[in-house]
């Protein structure tokens, strides 16, 4: 009979008892834009809703983002702070700073629009934001380039809600998306960065097809509160339009 002596397990091989431990939180991030339901984003306008709570951990990549409701691009928001809790940290101020009435209420729309319970311990990030400009067409405005828009941000939008242009437009409405400004665009498609009369051009057609499409409100429909009716949902872990 044969005796087999076993070497001792190494500390890192030993199998723990008890309790697993919590999967990480995931982390995603937010970019330019931010979507909303008109109802939410009404407030924001209003100054009534100063943040909005995501399940997760979420980091901002831009300072400033774009608020989006209902097919429209509403207004440049600045992002002021950001701040990871566990779900049972929550108070009714944060719930009050995102628009709900106390704790409660917050939570019940948040397991609503992620669809199941959520535990006391997962993480949450609560964006905070103020408004730092509408963005609008309006006769006081014509004179504003790009309507006080970025030049990346027109090509961004136009390429976001499918604006129709030509195809050398569209090459250039791309490249400028791609680059981040007028001159990269003209250097990246000419060669030459003072070749911009055509990047422009291209970015006038693109605004205008936006404010005549609604995408940009203009600022007498605005006042009298139309649009079309506020999306559901939104893909990734970012989706709560809240």
């Amino acid at each position: 009979m044969w005796l087999v002596e076993l070497a001792p397990l190494a500390e890192s091989e030993l199998i723990p008892l008890g309790k697993p431990k919590a999967a990480k939180a995931k982390l995603s991030f937010l970019g330019r834009h931010i979507m909303m339901k008109r109802e939410y984003a009404e407030l924001v306008l209003s100054g009534a809703k100063t943040a909005t709570i995501r399940l997760g951990v979420v980091r901002p990549k831009r300072k400033q983002v774009l608020l989006h409701s209902s097919g429209r691009v509403l207004a440049e928001l600045e992002i002021t702070g950001v701040e990871v809790k566990r779900v049972r940290d929550l108070t009714d101020e944060d719930a009050k700073q995102d628009g709900f009435q106390d704790r409660r209420q917050l939570i019940e729309h948040l397991e609503r629009i992620y669809g199941r319970r959520l535990r006391e311990d997962e993480k949450v990030t609560i964006i905070r934001f103020r408004v730092a400009r509408r963005i609008e067409s309006s006769e006081a405005e014509e004179g504003f380039k790009y309507l006080g828009l970025k030049p990346v941000d027109v090509a961004s939008i136009a390429l976001r809600y499918g604006v129709r242009l030509s195809p050398r437009d569209m090459v250039v409405i791309k490249k400028v998306a791609e680059t981040g400004s007028i001159r990269k665009a003209a250097s990246a498609l000419f060669g030459d960065p003072t070749r911009r009369k055509a990047i422009r051009a291209a970015l006038d057609k693109a605004l205008r097809k936006l404010v005549e499409a609604g995408v940009i409100a203009k600022k007498a429909e605005r006042e009298g509160g139309t649009g079309a009716k506020a999306e559901e949902g939104e893909a990734n872990s970012t989706r709560p339009r809240a």
